[in-house]
């Protein structure tokens, strides 16, 4: 069980901060305490009451008070970020003595376990403004959603913000081949298939590979092909919170797991091929995508069958029009990814779009 007493949050800053401030003489609490701060990734810093040294407890991101040191704490100095933690759920005295010692919450063990987890893992990560999230997938097979998922990554991370491209695709091949990083040291998908609840989003970009500047989570030369949900949810979660821009390259058919990040997009790209059977195609794609992504636009390819231009196709599928997304060759084998020629049409394209849908949040 948790509760809220209509304090304000504490504010929170870009990067990792110190971890929570535990006051406490009940060895079994701290024990708890202790594990569920290992669970976040925190080290906290522990005290029978209120911190001799000046200034702890007032700098810290979190202070987690036991029941049992609520009358050593009523005389400290009022703050933000401060949780009362018991264990009694018959104990009514318990938001009497929050009362008292300005806490903004009332937490009874086991009950309130994840939510605290989630508590601590947000200040001690620094929690801000979550990253701009864009999927990017075909209208049809072979659209060239890949390589305008790999152009905006590059674009992104060129342009200095933080960026992750993540490959939703387990039978495209790999974004980290495209981007010539298969032999790159870092996790890929399978490796997260067992995370349940919060997963740490400093430790997720540290884990993964980093080519040209940005961090990729791909799928490995195995044969999974399929990630329960509930660890693509928590995956994309951490990957969200650490701000920028996360690009998603989404295969056209809908499992549970895709769901799963649709839910979490904040914009959905379909790139639409200029002819009538890939506008055919889209249409499916965008009626079954559409019942989850609100946003969604199109991106439409040439060369233009009789009769179409980009204007006409999104008409057709009923979407807001991004625009025409220019060809450029690239070479398939160990040349440059796309979209890494600075000067050329489709990173120009792609300044252009993140220019107009600016990414805050994200430094590097």
């Amino acid at each position: 069980m948790a509760g809220a007493i209509t304090h304000d949050r504490p504010p929170t800053a870009e990067g990792r901060q110190g971890g929570p401030l535990i006051v406490t003489e009940d060895v079994d609490l701290l024990d708890d305490l202790l594990r569920l701060c290992a669970a976040a990734g925190a080290r906290p810093e522990v005290h029978p009451g209120i911190p001799e040294r000046r200034g702890s407890w007032e700098a810290a991101p979190l202070v987690l008070v036991g029941d049992d040191a609520a009358p050593r704490v009523r005389r400290a100095v009022r703050r933000r970020g401060v949780v009362l933690v018991g264990r009694d759920q018959d104990d009514s005295g318990v938001w009497r003595r929050a009362v008292e010692i300005g806490a903004d919450h009332v937490l009874v063990l086991p009950d309130g376990e994840q939510w605290l987890v989630d508590r601590i893992a947000d200040v001690t990560e620094g929690v801000g403004r979550p990253a701009l999230t864009v999927g990017v997938l075909g209208g049809r097979g072979g659209a060239g959603a890949s390589t305008l998922a790999c152009a905006l990554a590059l674009t992104s991370a060129r342009e200095g913000k933080r960026t992750l491209l993540v490959d939703a695709d387990p039978l495209g091949g790999g974004l980290d081949v495209l981007l010539g990083g298969e032999a790159s040291e870092g996790l890929r998908w399978p490796a997260f298939a067992a995370s349940r609840g919060r997963v740490g989003g400093g430790a997720l970009e540290e884990s993964l590979p980093e080519l040209h500047a940005l961090r990729v989570l791909s799928w490995d030369r195995s044969d999974a092909v399929t990630i329960p949900p509930q660890a693509v949810r928590a995956v994309l979660a951490a990957a969200r919170r650490r701000g920028g821009a996360v690009i998603v390259d989404l295969p056209r058919r809908i499992d549970e797991g895709v769901a799963e990040i649709l839910a979490q997009l904040d914009m959905g790209l379909v790139v639409v091929p200029a002819d009538l059977r890939s506008i055919a195609a889209a249409g499916r794609v965008v009626s079954a995508v559409g019942m989850v992504l609100r946003d969604l636009r199109v991106v439409v390819r040439g060369p233009y069958a009789p009769g179409l231009d980009d204007r006409e196709v999104a008409r057709l599928l009923d979407l807001p029009l991004v625009g025409e997304v220019p060809a450029e060759p690239f070479p398939l084998d160990g040349g440059p990814p796309p979209g890494s020629m600075p000067r050329g049409p489709l990173a120009r394209f792609c300044a252009a779009f993140w220019q107009r849908v600016p990414v805050e949040g994200g430094g590097v």
